[in-house]
């Protein structure tokens, strides 16, 4: 796919947009040390945001009718802040559209709809050895937590 040489433009996705969407994060997990692709399950999560705004939005980032990327905003509460706050997760750029502003745009899409959201902050993780992506946040104004995440996975009980 060659790159479109139109504007990029972040919208908000739709359900005709899951089977790219499910393409985009199907890359994004080849690339992530801690998850794997699982068609079913990426189009089930896909799903229930698309399907419940109040659990967040999903961008797109489009050059023309191409779809160059996407970033997931998913809301909840912090006790700390007060209010609502957002983690900003499956960010992710087709390889092709690199390096034309479609991240950035992306980003400011994703940091604009947590504002109108009534969140007070957004919250990221990235693989710990992924320079690029954290240089690329911290030109956006995201600093290093010292908080360490730590994730226990519910299997489903038989």
């Amino acid at each position: 796919m060659e790159p479109a040489s139109e504007k990029i433009s972040a919208r908000p996705a739709t359900m005709a947009d899951l089977p790219e969407l499910g393409d985009l994060l199907r890359l994004l997990f080849t690339q992530e040390a801690d998850f794997q692709p699982d068609h079913a399950r990426q189009e089930s999560g896909l799903r229930l945001i698309l399907t419940q705004p109040e659990v967040g939005i999903i961008l797109c980032a489009t050059a023309g009718t191409q779809l160059a990327g996407m970033v997931s905003l998913l809301y909840t509460v912090s006790t700390a802040e007060g209010g609502r706050a957002a983690w900003l997760e499956d960010m992710i750029v087709r390889p092709d559209f690199r390096d034309q502003g479609v991240g950035q745009s992306l980003l400011q899409a994703a940091i604009t709809a947590g504002r109108a959201a009534g969140c007070t902050r957004i919250t990221l993780l990235t693989d710990a050895d992924n320079a690029p992506a954290m240089r690329f946040y911290g030109r956006a104004g995201f600093q290093r937590s010292n908080m360490v995440p730590l994730r226990l996975a519910l299997g489903k009980e038989g």
